[in-house]
This record gives C-alpha cells, structure tokens and sequence, in this order.
C-alpha cells in the first residue's frame, strides 16, 4: 500500500484550504444530521408521540449516520476524500428537501434514515484530513476538523428562528439549499489529497483484506467503545436536551435551545483544543481523565427531584431536593467540555495506531460511535416511560460509562498480557524494572489448544471443554427463548387492547426470524476476534435489551407498531448468539466428539423454545411476578374478561439472563491462535458446500424453529374446537431434547448416513400431516395431524444434530486434500485452517436455516388465505425434504461422493 514518505513536504496553503472547508461541511452536514432535536419537538406535537416514539425520531438517522461510516471511510481510501464528500453532500441535500413533504411517522422515520447520510460525512472528513498532515500535527488538524460538532449547536441557535419566522417545515428547504451551496464550494477550493495521489500513481490501492485486517484487533474496539460514550453520548445529549430543559424546568423552546447551546457549543469548539492536549500528553491518558470528569459530573445530575419529610414534634417538616437549573446546566457545561477533549483524544489514539488506515479504522469507531447516538435516545425513552423520573436519562449515561471505563481497563490489561505472553523476554526486562509481575497471566485466554492430542485432552483439556460446554448451554437456551417470545406475545396484543390486523400481526411474529438470520450471519465472524467467552458475556446482557423494551410496551395501549417493529428486531439478537455459541464449542473439542458437543450445545439451546411456550401462558395469567414491575392489563376471551400480566413474558427471563451472564464469566475461556484474516472470514461465501449445507440446514433448524411458530397458528386455525393448541409446546421440546442424539448416532454411523435417512423420515411425516390435514371431503383427524408433527419435530431435532456433524467434517476434509503429500506441518496448518473455517460455516448455514422462523409461517399464511387450506404449504414442504434427501445422497452420501461423510 503506497503511503507519503515521513519527509513529504505538504503545500500549506492547500493545507489550509482543504482543513477549513472539510471542517465547514462537517459544520452543515452535523446541523443537518441533528435538525430533529428541534423540529421533532413540533413533530411530536404534531402526532401526539409518546417519549419512545420521540426518541426513535429523533435518533433514526443517527442510525444510518453510524452505520455508513465504516463504508464510506472505505471508498474514501479508494477514491478520494474531495469525490466521495461531494458526492455525499448531494445525496444529503435531496434527502433533506423530502421532509417538507413529510405528513405520517412512518414517512419521517424513512426520510430520516436517508437524512442519515449526513452523519458519515465524519468518516469522509476525517481520512481526507488526516491525509493532508503529517502523524505529529493530525492530533491538532482532526481535533479542529471535529470542531465541526458545532453544527449541533448550530441547528440548536439556528433552527429555533426558523420555526418562529416561517414554520418548521421550512427548516428542512433552508437547510437543503444550504447544503447544495456548500457541496459546490468545496468542490471548488480542496484538492485530491497526497495520499490518494501517491496511491493513484504506483496503481497501489489497498485491497478489501487489507483495508480490513486491523478491524480484527481488540485495541480498535476498545477505542469504538469509548467513542460510544465521547461521541455517541454528546449526539445523545445534543438530540434530548432541549425536551429536557422544557419538561423539567418548564423552559419554552426558544429559551431551551439556546440554554442547550451551553451545553453543545463549548463541546464542539473545544475539539480542537482536545486534539493539542492529546498530542501532548497522549490520547490513551486524556480519554482516561475525561471518563473521571464525566462520570463525576453524571453522578449529581442523575439525582431525581426529591422531597424530604422530617417528622418533628411540633408538625411535619418538608423540603425539597432537586438540581436546579443553573447547577444543572453547569454540571452539563463540564460534561460537554470533557467530551469535546475526549472525542480528539480518541481519534489521536487511532492516529498512533492506524494512521495509513484511517478510512476503514476511523470508520468503524465511527459507526461504534455513531451508536451511541442512535441507541441512547432511545433507551432515554424507554427508561422515562418506564419509571416517569426525567433524570434516569443521567442514570442511564452513568451506568454506560462506568460499563466503558470497567470493559477499556480490562481490555487494555489483556492487550498488554497478550503481548508479555508472545515475548518472555520482555516480560522479565520488565519484572526486572518492577513494571510487570513474576506471573505471566493471561486471564480467561488460553493459548495452545490440541483437543485432538489425546494426552492433551487426558490430562486437563477434557475438563476445561466440558466446563466451557456446560456454561454456554444456559445462555443458549435464553436466546431461543427472547427470540421466539415474540410470537407467543403478539398473539395476546389484540385481546388486552391493541388495535392491530392479522397482517400486521403476521409481519410482527416473522421480523424476528429476518433480523436473527442477519444477526447470525454477522456473529459468526466475532468469536475468532473477540473470544468466545468475552462475546458470550457481551451478547447474553444484549437480551436485556428486547425483553425490557418489551415489559414496558405492553403495558403502555398507546404503544404505536413501529415501536413493537423495533422490538421484533432486537428480539433476532436471541437468534443470532446460536453462531457464537456453536463457533466457540466448535474448537473446544477434538474431531470424533464434535458431533456429540454440538449436538448438546444446540440441543439445549432449542430447548429453549419449548420451555418458553410451556412457561410463558402460565406466568402471564398468574399475578405471582406482579411485584417485578407493572399492573394487570383487561383481557377479553369469548365474552369474559379476566386480568393477564403479559410484561411478565418477558420479565421472567430477566433474573436467569443476569444468572448466565456470570455464569459464563466465570466459566468459560477464550482461545488464541483461531484468528482468521478477513478474507479467510469471506471466503465462505464462495463456498460451493457452504451453500449446500445451508439449504440442508433449513430443512432441519429451519423446519423446527419455523414449525415452533406456526404449528399453534395451524391448531387454532384448523382444528379450533379440539383444545390441542395448549399441548403445541410439546413437538418443540421433543425436537430440542432429541438433537444431541443426532450429533451421538453421527459420531457413530456417519454424519450423511443419518441426514439422508432422517429426511426421508420427514418428506413421509409431510404426507402423514397432508393425509390428516382437515378437508372437504373427510373429517378433520387432529390425533394424527398432531402425531405427524410430533415426528417432523423429533425428526428436524435429529437432523439438526447430523447436519451439523457434517459440517466441520466437510471443511477439514476439503482443506487437508488440499495439502496431500505434503510434510506434517502443511497438514497441521490445513486442520487448523479448516477448524477455522469450520466455525464460520457453521455460523453461516445457521444464518441461512434462520429465515425459516420467517418463511414457514408466511407460506402457510398465505397458503390458507389463497386457497382457504395449507396443503399447499405442506406439499412444498414435503417436497422440499425430497430434495435434501438426494442433495445429501450426492455430495455426501454415495460412493463417489465430492466430500464423502458416510
């Protein structure tokens, strides 16, 4: 990769052309990006929107603006700053302009996604910045170029005399000309930047593997971390505070803004003084001083109103407790302040680091930062609706960033153990000089790994895989159980008071199913880079999230549908974790014992579903979790009403999500030496057995999660008067129990042998469930319609065990005929490649397998409402199962088979 020479000499006066005008579009492009903290207010008003709903308005385009980041800092390192800032601001003026037209909330959150655009200008700037200065000014030159955080403050003087003046549809006209002005200014005083040129000369463009490989270290995480609170906190505040200031201290909306600018103004200017201060003392201690302040700072500005009363002998005494405007907009002052400093002090850090991979690296802690912005107006929401006290939006930055600050040390700490541990050497230099204790530690990571070396695993390494297995297990199981919830729970919406269709209850049970299958694919990649056990930690508390999301919403009738969309989403975070699950065991065990791990791994895991459909009808009719939170909602059935806690269907989960999460910190390890390069990670999609093992997998994972949801809809549809719909919970428990004898029977006879017997098990249970289906020509037999599906369940369970036996196997196979009369070392390198590749798979064809969760109960949805029956979906269904059987049978099964497994 072609970068500038240390001794390049730049031409300052395009230095400073190029810095003012990046730093006066990321000025507008900020202001744009966060218009909705004013005009939402009049939006708000407009709908009638709840605290949530403000806050989803508010924060949808920092969603898109978090998320571009990462690939606009890409095409920035390929094309150039001056093109792809151009471009950008183009795209982001037209957008703006569509909001004049904006009248339903739907059309603002979409308009508001495209709005988004703005947010990623940062990524753009940034790489184009750094690329005009050398490594001991960019500390100076990108803290000025952030300066431009001013434009929230902008938007907060500007937009305000806007709405007085002509109305705050106007707001958006200004500020999309504005933008078009200032994409054509630009154009006209910046310059193609050395590096581009530098690269564009030698033809040397970095490759996507290269633009990519520092995204697997630790160290450009933890920085994304923190730029979640630094960054994503100050966007958060920026966006809140002027509704705070109203609904707290009874401030009209002129006077709120301009005190907010207290607050954002200084925050943003002071960047530049940040980027000094980072340059002399160093980013990594800058960041540290500003989480101190911060969180000083949030401790008394979380203190909730409070009155007092003293019980005297002569009468009660009363006073009250409160932070009053003046301290409180203070305490906002220094918090701005300090964020302002660590916003450049992070980015000083990457410099250090990363400085000839700005693009991609200082896009992802973008994106991470970003996040923040996006995902902490929303839990403001929540957390007000929830408890009605304005200040827990200060108790929640507070738990935030003593959550960042506890994960930064920690991280930090093992970076430096990862290092001593690669060199012995240093670490007795640095006993010597007393900096490094006598102990090489190295925490919960675990180097050196040989399951497959039987003394190894004898002698110790049986033990540490079995732990790690039994402490993934519980965490498994309360991801199949948060992702399935919701199609338990939106079926009881209707009855307690919510005005939705069938359609839209429909849409509502299968999102989760999209968002797993999206999760999944993404969280198959982590394990190698994170450790299995510090991502288990990490994605376990995730399912807080839905489940607390969930608990307030139903209690709230006013709770719009978009609101219940997002929960659905989040609910998909259940169905990723089975990726990182599975790829974290996978490497645990030795080669003729995976099937069986696997198996009870997953096994337990599905369990989950099963014991959500038995748990969940007894908690919500029962008053016993009344005490965790909430009231009774009216339930109406044939006539009679009756009290329902349904928040309690998600509650319950909440003591045993806490439980595991420590299980698993306390249990389980993280192995070094499963890295992968990120072409390694993308290789799997060219894959041809990658793909085939997919579509086998969604005859059986696919099947048993997308028949959990639709076989009590098929009950209560087609046999309504038999009473057989409280039994439905039995055929997911029996296919979750039986997987690992799938896993066990594979390990025996032969992964393929299994699957190709086990699906022509399942092609005949579809024609046992077509031959009981109820029609116009027979009686309705819901005895053998429920046994039909008992064995299409124990069946997918089994097979579900099987497949994944043949994964790994398939993988390592592929990778050792690769190296075939080569010496020992090329084998061993070739079984650890297809270990490592073996993970991914399974983590991808799990992603595939998901989106049965949303295509079986669309298709017999559909099936019923075209043809009044659902033979149509089940003779697909069988159909489909006939093609596993003879994909099995040809890549797996027979003699000459590409990859033989029998």
């Amino acid at each position: 990769m072609a970068t500038i020479p240390a001794e390049y000499a730049y031409d300052k006066k395009k230095q400073y052309s190029v810095l003012s005008m990046n730093t006066l579009a990321f000025t507008i492009n900020f202001a744009v990006w966060t218009m909705f903290s004013v005009i939402g207010i009049k939006i708000k008003g407009e709908l009638g929107l709840s605290e949530t709903e403000f806050g989803l308005l508010i924060a949808t385009p920092i969603l898109t603006g978090s998320l571009v980041r990462l690939p606009l800092g890409i095409l920035t390192d390929r094309f150039g700053g001056r093109r792809v800032y151009f471009a950008q601001m183009i795209l982001v003026a037209i957008a703006t302009y569509g909001l004049h037209f904006a009248t339903q909330f739907w059309q603002y959150l979409v308009i508001g996604l495209c709005i988004g655009l703005a947010g990623g200008s940062f990524a753009i700037g940034i790489a184009y910045t750094s690329a005009w200065f050398s490594k001991k000014q960019q500390g100076f030159a990108m803290g000025i170029f952030g300066a431009g955080n001013a434009g929230a403050a902008l938007n907060i003087f500007v937009a305000p005399l806007i709405i007085v003046a002509m109305g705050w549809r106007s707001v958006p006209v200004i500020y999309s000309v504005v933008m078009l002005v200032m994409a054509f200014v630009f154009l006209l005083f910046t310059y193609p930047d050395p590096q581009f040129e530098e690269r564009k000369k030698s033809s040397s463009f970095p490759t996507v593997g290269e633009q990519f490989k520092a995204l697997t270290e630790t160290r450009v995480w933890r920085y994304g971390l923190a730029y979640y609170f630094v960054f994503g906190g100050f966007v958060a505040l920026s966006l809140w505070l002027p509704k705070y200031y109203m609904a707290e201290y009874g401030l009209t909306l002129k006077q709120a803004a301009l005190i907010s600018l207290i607050f954002v103004l200084p925050s943003g200017v002071i960047r530049a003084l940040g980027g000094w201060i980072s340059d002399k003392f160093g980013g990594d201690t800058v960041t540290w001083w500003v989480f101190w302040v911060c969180i000083i700072c949030l401790f008394f500005m979380s203190y909730p109103p409070t009155s007092v009363t003293i019980h005297r002998i002569n009468g009660d005494l009363t006073f009250g407790i409160a932070t009053g405007v003046a301290v409180f907009t203070a305490l906002a002052f220094i918090v701005g302040i300090a964020q302002g400093i660590g916003k450049a002090s992070v980015y000083r850090s990457l410099a250090d680091h990363y400085s000839g991979n700005m693009g991609p690296v200082g896009g992802l802690v973008g994106v991470i930062g970003g996040l923040g912005g996006f995902t902490l107006p929303i839990m403001f929401g929540i957390a007000v609706d929830a408890t009605g006290v304005r200040s827990t939006t200060f108790m929640l930055m507070f738990g935030v960033l003593a959550g960042v600050m506890i994960w930064t040390w920690m991280a930090a700490r093992g970076e430096r153990e990862e290092v001593l541990a690669r060199r012995p050497g240093l670490r007795e230099q640095l006993v010597q000089e007393e900096l490094a204790r006598p102990i090489a530690t190295a925490g919960r990571w675990i180097s050196n790994w040989r399951p497959d070396d039987a003394e190894f695993w004898q002698k110790g390494g049986k033990a540490v895989a079995m732990r790690n297995l039994i402490f993934s297990m519980p965490p498994l199981l309360l991801s199949f159980a948060v992702w399935i919830v919701w199609s338990v729970v939106v079926v009881e919406l209707p009855r307690i008071g919510f005005q939705f269709t069938t359609g839209e209850l429909f849409w509502l049970a299968a999102i989760p199913g999209l968002s797993g299958a999206a999760f999944r694919l993404l969280y198959s990649f982590v394990v190698p880079i994170f450790g299995g056990r510090n991502f288990t930690i990490f994605s376990t508390l995730t399912l807080l999230v839905p489940t607390l999301w969930m608990a307030v919403a139903v209690q709230n009738a006013d709770t719009s549908y978009v609101v219940f969309v997002f929960i659905a989403l989040l609910c998909g975070l259940g169905g990723g974790n089975f990726s990182a699950s599975m790829a974290h065991i996978s490497f645990f065990f030795p080669k003729k014992q995976l099937g069986t791990a696997l198996g009870w791994n997953a096994g337990i895991g599905n369990l989950g579903v099963g014991i959500m459909q038995a748990v969940v009808p007894l908690v919500i009719f029962s008053g016993a979790l009344a005490f965790k939170g909430g009231f009774p909602q009216t339930y109406e059935v044939g006539g009679v009403t009756s009290q329902v806690w349904l928040q309690n269907a998600a509650l319950i989960w909440i003591p045993f999500i806490i439980l595991a999460t420590l299980g698993a910190a306390f249990g389980q390890n993280n192995l070094r030496g499963v890295q992968e390069t990120y072409a390694e990670k993308t290789a799997i999609f060219t894959r041809k057995h990658a793909w085939v093992l997919g579509w086998l997998y969604t005859g059986t994972f696919g099947s048993f999660i997308g028949f959990a949801a639709a076989f009590p809809i098929l009950l209560a549809v087609m046999f309504p008067e038999s009473g057989a719909l409280k039994w439905a919970f039995v055929g997911p428990l029996a296919g979750a129990l039986i997987r690992p004898l799938g896993g066990w029977l594979s390990d025996r006879m032969g992964g393929a042998k299994v699957t190709t017997w086990n699906f022509a098990v399942m092609f005949l249970a579809g024609i046992w469930v077509l031959l009981s289906l109820p029609s116009g020509a027979g009686s309705a037999d819901v005895t053998g319609f429920f046994m039909a599906f008992m064995l299409l369940f124990i069946t997918a369970g089994i097979g579900n065990g099987s497949v994944f036996h043949i994964v790994p196997s398939v993988f390592r196979k592929l990778h050792v005929r690769a190296v075939e009369g080569k010496d020992q070392a090329a084998l061993d390198a070739a079984e650890a490649a297809g270990a490592v590749e073996a993970s991914v798979a399974l983590g991808f064809t799990s992603a595939i397998a998901a989106l049965g969760l949303f295509f079986i109960p669309a298709f017999v949805a559909t099936s019923i409402q075209t043809t009044g029956s659902a033979h149509l979906a089940i003779s697909v269904f069988s159909v489909f199962y006939l093609s596993c059987v003879l994909a099995t049978w040809w890549f797996y099964k027979r003699k000459h088979a590409e990859v033989s497994c029998a």
